[in-house]
């Protein structure tokens, strides 16, 4: 029998919540079939089938959250999973390949002497798009001159996932104590430092920034029902917290006005083609910020976040390339990522890596906001809702339409002057007639 691990589904994601299994304990299933549907990071992904078998036990049920790298499901091996490709390579194509390991798995039929197939060498490679994920021991990262070290002098030894979880966290590596071998520090090291074990710790209030204290539970009134966030508002909520515990935010408000525009509506057409003349005039903004390192990386393209209210949440898409694609283009890709927000189909790669933000949140309500920064990325722009202004025009009021705009940026790598250039930027081209 061989356990299957929840794999990495993003880039450092901690957990999933299962949605819906595709199998049962006792099904004969093949590989690449479908398995179990899970929510992680916005997007419902579909995890396939490791290898051809027998399903002996699930580790979970629907609603669960599962840590990455936590048992997902016990699988036994069919005898015919020798004959089939794996990872592209047909291991009957030669005695030579039979004879060869395959990711670390010795394929040649079994003998009294050879030891059963660990699970850590089948859970890989197993969902399109992400890498596979060999032993702990294959993880370690090396020594990296510069660093921080432990108290020993030497850096703490942990695999990347979880050094990646402990630095979106802003936890510290010489504060855990590792549970792998030689004291390596996994995953499940760094979410029991952070509290974030199992669906139990989903539903607990996140401790005050820097006290460790986790505080009591809630008391549920009369004729009211606890319920967990899940989904994407327990993803928000994550975000936020990342926002309020790394970022030093500010925001800065102006308005443009855009009494010249011909036409009305494709307000995020004419925020977008702003904002791609801003980052031309001001490209500081359009970065990402490294805390571990104290360094910024500015970025030449832009990847352009759009946050989406849904009824299950927000969900926040990303337009890849924003400044190499025509209006067209970009009004159908708007248009593609609002329905598949709506319908739950948005996958990982269409969610993470932007550089920048935006929030058209006047489209429901609100003047000016406060938006915030989701690191690693630096800045995000917010429009509030148009209405008529009295302004003073060649010493006559009159009334012309105005959009009011928040622009909030982390203070840590973008001065005041760069921000307020950056939000000059778009008021001018949105002041540009049609």
């Amino acid at each position: 029998m061989s356990t299957f691990k929840l794999p990495d589904l993003g880039e450092g994601l901690a957990e999933a919540e299962i949605l819906l299994w595709h199998v049962k304990p006792g099904d004969q299933v093949q590989v690449d079939q479908p398995m179990v549907s899970v929510e992680t990071a916005k997007a419902v992904v579909e995890v396939p089938v490791p290898f051809s078998g027998r399903v002996t036990a699930l580790h979970g049920v629907v609603g669960d959250i599962i840590a990455t790298g936590a048992r997902l499901i016990d699988l036994e091996p069919s005898t015919t999973t020798r004959g089939v490709p794996i990872n592209g390579v047909d291991l009957r194509a030669s005695t030579a390949a039979r004879g060869a390991p395959i990711n670390g798995i010795d394929f040649e039929p079994g003998t009294a002497d050879t030891p059963p197939i660990e699970a850590k060498n089948l859970d890989a490679g197993t969902v399109v798009g992400t890498m596979p994920t060999p032993s702990e021991e294959d993880l370690l990262e090396p020594v990296v001159i510069g660093r921080a070290r432990g108290a020993n002098g030497s850096r703490p030894r942990a695999v990347p996932v979880a050094r990646a979880l402990a630095n979106r966290l802003g936890l510290a590596l010489d504060d855990m104590v590792g549970s792998g071998p030689d004291g390596v520090l996994t995953l499940a090291d760094v979410i029991a430092h952070a509290g974030m074990n199992g669906a139990s710790a989903a539903a607990r209030p996140a401790a005050p920034a820097g006290t460790g204290v986790t505080p009591p539970s809630l008391p549920t009134p009369p004729g009211a029902a606890s319920e967990p966030l899940r989904g994407a508002r327990r993803a928000m909520a994550h975000s936020m917290s990342m926002s309020r515990d790394q970022v030093a935010g500010s925001t800065v408000c102006d308005d443009a006005d855009i009494h010249a525009w011909d036409r009305r509506g494709d307000y995020v057409l004419r925020l977008i083609r702003a904002m791609i003349r801003a980052c031309a005039v001001e490209p500081a903004l359009n970065a990402w910020y490294d805390a571990a390192h104290n360094s910024r990386v500015l970025l030449r393209h832009i990847d352009l976040a759009i946050a989406v209210d849904t009824p299950s949440g927000l969900i926040v898409p990303v337009l890849r390339d924003i400044g190499n694609r025509t209006p067209e283009d970009l009004r159908a890709a708007i248009a593609a990522h609002k329905d598949a927000a709506h319908r739950r189909s948005m996958t990982p790669d269409d969610l993470r890596d932007f550089t920048l933000m935006l929030s058209n949140f006047g489209t429901l309500a609100g003047r000016y906001g406060i938006p915030l920064v989701v690191p690693p990325a630096v800045a995000i722009l917010g429009a509030g809702k148009v209405r008529q202004d009295a302004v003073v025009v060649a010493d006559a009021v009159v009334a012309h339409r105005r959009m009011p705009l928040s622009l909030s940026f982390d203070h840590r790598c973008i001065t005041g002057g760069e921000a307020c250039r950056f939000l000059a930027a778009v008021i001018a081209d949105l002041e540009e007639p049609d």
